[in-house]
């Protein structure tokens, strides 16, 4: 095998022509027209002749990866002035007919082209060779050879650039997937630690303390709320780029999912007790959902309306499910946001910028869509003056492929 014998980069050269799926076309094209029964790419050095293609009907014998000695070529001195060497006849050719190369190996035409990378180096040569001799000294037949030597060598660097994007995709794939790995593992390694720091803040709000220690303690429970947050988001964002996506365990049980947005409500009323929040529920048609989920989506959005509204002004909350379907509605007072970034707002790491996100990892409005879309339901936002609202929709059947039922 030519593979055993051969440098690896003169491998990879035979290996790029033989991809190019145009070549066997071109070889057979050229024996049609020239009349020639044997036409080849052939990669030429300082060297080495080497066969990359043929087209062969006379037996000459060279397939890909057959080798001919450099100096008993006319490809060698074609390597060496870079000019198209074409003989009709070689017994009425004065310069050839006493030539070596024909006398060795029984021809009596030969048309050869020098093939040229884009960066101006030789790479070798497209030729035909015929024991006849062959009306070759025309416009038609030289063009057609300088046409098909610039398409040789165009496909030829596309070839390697789709190899190295192919390569740089996969290595970017590669690191892409082990962050990720480490992102769950370390969102999972988190969460015990998290729990207990969480556990110890309430043991301590239960011992008679001064107020200055209970003041602390509430603000480490507080904390240990906004962490839990942030891991889940993690979480949940690796877990959907390593194929798992956003999981969900559907149930119908309207005090469930009450319960649990109230509970939300308490959470983030531990974070922020001096924001003024107005809660509404109304449940009338049963919801069909993952509670918890709904629970994250809800805690994301209040937790942004915290972050980014007024601090002085009522964030006002809805939630409703009737005629079939379900809405949770957050409204906050807060700064118009641009247009150029309300595009943005559901892209995993998008950040607005402002002073009051710079602790934010970016991800709390996209995972929140991505329950949504989870329950078959999506994320609106509008944005006037000075009042920003977001709004979850969907019906109170979800349909969804990625689910689980209790």
């Amino acid at each position: 095998m030519y593979r055993e014998k051969l440098d690896p980069g003169l491998i990879k050269d035979i290996e790029n022509i033989t991809k190019i799926g145009a070549i066997p076309s071109i070889l057979n094209v050229i024996c049609r027209t020239t009349g020639m029964k044997f036409s080849a790419i052939a990669r030429v050095t300082d060297e080495k002749w080497i066969t990359c293609v043929s087209q062969d009907e006379i037996n000459f014998g060279l397939k890909t990866g057959d080798e001919l000695v450099l100096e008993t070529t006319i490809c060698n001195e074609i390597r060496q002035h870079n000019k198209p060497v074409i003989i009709e006849n070689v017994s009425q050719n004065e310069q050839f007919c006493n030539h070596h190369t024909p006398a060795q190996y029984g021809f009596q035409s030969y048309i050869s082209f020098p093939i040229f990378r884009k960066d101006g180096r030789f790479f070798g040569t497209l030729c035909a060779i015929d024991p006849e001799p062959a009306k070759l000294e025309n416009q038609e037949t030289k063009e057609l050879f300088e046409l098909y030597t610039q398409l040789i060598s165009f496909h030829l660097d596309a070839v390697e650039e789709l190899e190295e994007l192919s390569s740089s995709l996969k290595e970017e794939r590669h690191i892409a997937e082990l962050r990720e790995t480490f992102i769950a593992i370390l969102g999972h390694d988190l969460r015990n630690p998290v729990g207990t720091t969480r556990m110890c803040a309430d043991i301590l709000l239960k011992i008679d303390l001064p107020e200055l220690a209970k003041r602390q303690a509430r603000t480490i429970k507080a904390t240990s709320y906004r962490m839990q947050g942030l891991i889940d988001n993690l979480l949940d964002f690796a877990n959907g780029h390593l194929g798992d996506g956003i999981r969900l365990e559907l149930s119908n049980n309207n005090k469930a999912l009450k319960k649990i947005l109230l509970q939300v409500v308490s959470e983030i009323r531990t974070v922020d007790p001096n924001h003024q929040l107005e809660v509404k529920i109304e449940l009338k048609d049963d919801v069909e959902c993952d509670h918890n989920r709904i629970g994250q989506l809800f805690s994301n959005l209040l937790g942004n309306a915290i972050k980014h509204g007024d601090p002085n002004k009522l964030i006002q909350t809805e939630v409703l499910s009737e005629n079939g379907q379900f809405r949770l509605m957050v409204l906050n007072s807060g700064d118009k946001i641009p247009e150029d970034k309300m595009i943005s707002l559901f892209k995993p790491f998008f950040s607005s910028n402002s002073e009051n996100n710079k602790s934010g990892l970016g991800l709390g409005l996209y995972i929140s869509s991505e329950i949504a879309k989870a329950h078959g339901g999506n994320m609106k936002v509008k944005s006037l003056d000075n009042k920003i609202k977001f709004t979850f929709n969907m019906p109170t059947k979800t349909v969804s492929n990625n689910v689980n039922h209790q």
